[in-house]
């Protein structure tokens, strides 16, 4: 695929699961459970997806995965499975920039690894890493609520990475915008790429956590780890107009079965994804 100039992969770090019921919040489970099915454990497979985006001057990830600094605790509770580096065609060492679209572990963990000593490295030692201000600044201070998600082995070898904090939307590299949006979590950002000057240009869009699945697209279902259902469901029919008057392809980051789709109206006049 091609957008905005760039070469475009799709690179699955790996899957994980978590509890069907947070992952839709106040939609009861005989509605949700139509759409997607939860093990016994009350759990649905997601997929950690990322972006590899390729020019000649620059190699880009939009996310980086869950890593690989789980105890054998939490690996069973998530069920993570991860993908060998040597298959996913890239050497981190190449890597010039990184947007990370928050700092939640299914996110960023992959930021950083354990070396033989025990000591945290930075996973992509010649990346910018382009990141919020807002989302920094609560990852630093995270809240009773996403403390477990903000795992500090994510968070620390930042502080000695190149970052660069952004404010707002705007254009980060060349043909690479992103646009904060706070309902899920202070300053998450979703990625559009493509000439936005140009409207005949074909635009991605990754909406990351915003709509992490094709079953999100209806307003109403949002996650339990939101931290503002009204904000996000405002944001969400936003992105999914833009998504719609753009005819933009949408990558999910968590939908185990379909990565790219299409917004389109249904006969119902609400939104839907349809696969591509």
């Amino acid at each position: 695929m091609r957008f905005g100039g760039y070469s475009v992969k799709l690179i699955l770090f790996g899957t994980f699961r978590l509890d069907g019921g947070s992952m839709f919040g106040s939609v009861p489970k005989n509605i949700w459970s139509k759409s997607i099915a939860a093990d016994s454990d009350n759990c649905i497979p997601l997929a950690c997806r990322a972006l590899l985006l390729e020019s000649e001057e620059r190699r880009i990830l939009v996310d980086v995965g869950a890593g690989d600094k789980w105890n054998d605790k939490l690996r069973k509770i998530y069920e993570i499975e991860l993908a060998p580096q040597a298959t996913l065609g890239f050497n981190p060492a190449d890597i010039t920039d990184v947007v990370l679209t928050h700092l939640h572990f299914d996110h960023a963990g992959g930021i950083s690894y354990l070396d033989p000593n025990g000591e945290l490295k930075l996973t992509y030692p010649n990346a910018q890493i382009h990141l919020q201000t807002a989302n920094w600044e609560r990852a630093i201070n995270p809240t009773p609520k996403d403390r477990a998600s903000y795992l500090p082995e994510n968070v620390e070898p930042l502080k000695s990475a190149n970052l660069n904090l952004c404010d707002g939307t705007l254009e980060v590299l060349p043909n690479l915008y992103v646009h904060r949006v706070d309902g899920h979590t202070p300053g998450q950002q979703w990625i559009e790429v493509g000439d936005a000057q140009d409207p005949s240009s074909p635009k991605l869009f990754f909406p990351t956590d915003l709509i992490p699945t094709r079953h999100h697209v209806l307003i109403p279902f949002h996650m339990g780890y939101d931290v503002c259902a009204d904000t996000i469901m405002r944001e969400k029919l936003a992105f999914l107009e833009r998504a719609e008057a753009t005819n933009a392809t949408v990558c999910f980051q968590h939908d185990i079965d379909v990565a790219l789709a299409k917004i389109k109206r249904n006969d119902k006049g609400g939104f839907e994804a349809v696969a591509v």
